[in-house]
C-alpha cells in the first residue's frame, strides 16, 4: 500500500533541511518515522524493494517539492524574522524529546554507559553552535574539480543529514558551498542539482547502513546517541534572548512549535 501521507511528512523534513541547524533526521524523530525511513531506505536492496519503495517514493516526492517551492519562503522567514522562525523549530526539537525518550524507555533500558553516550551525543552537536560561519558568495565558473567538491559536499552532508540533530545544511555553509547548492536549486541548474544529488543518494544509503546496523545490534546505546544528538541541537538553533521587539511574538512561535510536535506526536507515535 502507497503511504501518501508521507508526502506532508517529506515536505516538513524538506523545509527543515534548507535551514542550516535543523536537521531533517531531527524531523524524521518528530514524526516517529526515523527507524522507519532507515528501515526502508536499506530494503531497497532486498526482496521486499517494491514495499519499502511505496513508503519512500511519496516521502521523496514531499522533500523534492519543499525544497524546491519553500526554500525562497524559508530563507525569506529566516532573513526577516530570524528570531520567531528558530524559536518554532526550538520548541518542535523540544517538544519531541518526551516521545522519544518513552519510546527509548530510557527508565528501564538506561544505564550508566547510556547517558555517557547521550551526553556525547550532546557535546558533539552543540558544540557545533560554536563554528563560525560566513555564507560565501555562490561559485561563477565550474570546472571538473568543482562537480567533485559539489559530489562530495553532497555525499557528506546527507550522511551528516540522515543523523538527528546535525544539519546537512551547515555542514554545507562550513564547506563553503551553501549558497551555490541554494543558487543552483533557485536557478533550476539541473547539472548542479544533479551531481550534488548523486552525492545525495549515496550519502544516505552509505550512513542508513550504519545506523540500521546499530539500531539491530546497540538498540539503547543508538537510541541514547540519538537523544542527545537531538537535545544537542537545540544549543545549535537557540538564537539567544530575543530583543523586546520579538520576545512575544517569539514566545508565541515557540509554543508553537511545542503544540506542534504534541500534535505530531499524537497522530505518528503509535
Amino acid at each position: 500500500m502507497w503511504e501518501w501521507k508521507n508526502i506532508y511528512r517529506g515536505m516538513l523534513m524538506g523545509a527543515s533541511d534548507i535551514v542550516p541547524g535543523v536537521s531533517g533526521g531531527t524531523i524524521a524523530v518528530v514524526l516517529g518515522i526515523y527507524d522507519r525511513l532507515i528501515e526502508a531506505i536499506n530494503g531497497l536492496f532486498s526482496k521486499e524493494w517494491q514495499k519499502h519503495l511505496k513508503f519512500l517514493i511519496p516521502l521523496g516526492l514531499g522533500v523534492g517539492t519543499a525544497i524546491l517551492l519553500l526554500a525562497n519562503v524559508i530563507n525569506f522567514l529566516f532573513e526577516e524574522y530570524p528570531e520567531p522562525t528558530q524559536f518554532f523549530f526550538l520548541g518542535l526539537i523540544i517538544g519531541v524529546l518526551p516521545y522519544l525518550t518513552q519510546k527509548a524507555d530510557m527508565k528501564h533500558n538506561f544505564k550508566g554507559s547510556h547517558y555517557g553516550i547521550l551526553l556525547l551525543g550532546v557535546v558533539v552537536v552543540g558544540s557545533m553552535a560554536f563554528f563560525q560561519t560566513t555564507e560565501t558568495d555562490p561559485i561563477q565558473n565550474f570546472t571538473l574539480s568543482t562537480y567533485v567538491l559539489l559530489f562530495f559536499s553532497g555525499f557528506i552532508a546527507s550522511s551528516a543529514m540522515i543523523l538527528p540533530g546535525i544539519s546537512g545544511s551547515f555542514i554545507l555553509y562550513v564547506i563553503g558551498i551553501y549558497t551555490t547548492v541554494t543558487t543552483g536549486i533557485e536557478e533550476l541548474n539541473l547539472l548542479v542539482i544533479g551531481v550534488v544529488g548523486v552525492g545525495v543518494l549515496l550519502g544516505i544509503i552509505s550512513m542508513s547502513k550504519i545506523v540500521k546496523y546499530f539500531l539491530e545490534h546497540h538498540t539503547s546505546g543508538t537510541f541514547a546517541l540519538i537523544i542527545g544528538l537531538v537535545i544537542g541541537s537545540v544549543f545549535v538553533v537557540f538564537p539567544g534572548i530575543p530583543g523586546a521587539s520579538v520576545l512575544v511574538i517569539s514566545l508565541v512561535t515557540f509554543i508553537g512549535g511545542l503544540l506542534a510536535a504534541w500534535l505530531l506526536g499524537r497522530v505518528e507515535y503509535k
